[in-house]
């Protein structure tokens, strides 16, 4: 865990924990990873250090994320088990609590920006399917056909977990979900998340990331959260809510919360991550995966760019 000083910015993100070990990944794949998590800090960062907001910096974070075919989100989602890409996103702002999400979507570029939206152009929180779908082009957000998304890799994993598995989804969870958190220089948090799902989900599946209280949440009294991992256990859980009201009743630090939440969540029998944001700067992360995706950085220069357990 690390502290910047309480006039400063921060901003973490991740792009997903799982089965993610030396070995398991390719040198091509571990550097364009890293080189894709450089990129997400350098567009948050460059919206923080001009004195831009939480939630401008966590939606520019994410966008370049979701254009990075190393990450399942945008450009990256994995396929479902009719071969199409649905894709979620969520987005909060901590300082009012306003959040946006929108599941199920299928051609909107950026579905980060789609939920920012929906939180601010709409009276609504979440949207899903064609609805989401009829919203993004009222709203002008750029649409892109299904060739976007369609990447060899991520259709020969469908075929791969058809092959192995019959009908059942697959839950490596080592593409995972991306995400950001950040802290402004006025101390105000803001969380988004974006995926394209699990590899061959079915009947219009949704998990916690579009979910505000489950895989995103945001609240300037506690700190910023977004999760990725085993979905259906993170909504159980309650993961960002439960870890925002463990420190505002309890005065856990945000670091003991996300580490009591993410044990909790385990023990029922879902793993994955979450990285944390605090409005007094604090940030962190906390995973029970071998390896998470996952960066950080802060108005004292400092800058981690972590994959495996044993390093970060």
């Amino acid at each position: 865990m690390t502290a910047s000083p309480a006039t400063g910015w921060t901003l973490v993100i991740h792009g997903g924990a799982g089965i993610i070990e030396r070995g398991r990944l390719t040198d091509q794949a571990d550097a364009a990873a890293r080189a894709g998590l450089n990129a997400a800090l350098d567009a948050g960062q460059a919206v923080l250090a001009e004195g831009g907001s939480a939630v401008d910096a966590v939606e520019a974070a994410v966008r370049v994320l979701e254009d990075d075919p190393a990450f399942n989100a945008g450009r990256g989602a994995v396929f479902t088990y009719e071969g199409t890409n649905e894709l979620d996103a969520a987005i909060m702002d901590g300082s009012t609590r306003a959040a946006g999400a929108v599941a199920g979507v299928r051609a909107t570029r950026n579905p980060v920006s789609l939920a920012r939206a929906v939180m601010e152009d709409s009276p609504h929180v979440l949207l899903a399917g064609k609805g989401a779908d009829a919203f993004s082009l009222d709203r002008g957000l750029e649409q892109v056909g299904p060739e976007w998304f369609a990447l060899p890799e991520r259709r020969e994993q469908l075929e791969m977990m058809k092959a192995s598995a019959g009908d059942a989804f697959d839950v490596d969870m080592k593409y995972g979900t991306v995400g950001a958190v950040a802290r402004d220089a006025a101390g105000h948090v803001a969380a988004a998340t974006s995926t394209g799902g699990v590899t061959g989900k079915r009947w219009g599946r949704v998990g916690d990331s579009p979910l505000i209280g489950a895989g995103t949440f945001a609240d300037d009294r506690a700190g910023a959260i977004s999760a990725t991992g085993s979905g259906e256990f993170f909504i159980r859980t309650g993961v960002g809510h439960e870890i925002c009201a463990r420190v505002r009743f309890l005065g856990e630090t945000l670091r003991q919360a996300g580490d009591t939440v993410m044990a909790e969540t385990q023990a029922l029998g879902g793993t994955g991550g979450v990285i944390l944001a605090g409005p007094t700067g604090e940030i962190g992360w906390s995973f029970t995966t071998p390896g998470m995706y996952r960066a950080r950085t802060s108005a004292t220069g400092e800058r981690v760019v972590a994959i495996y357990g044993d390093e970060g």
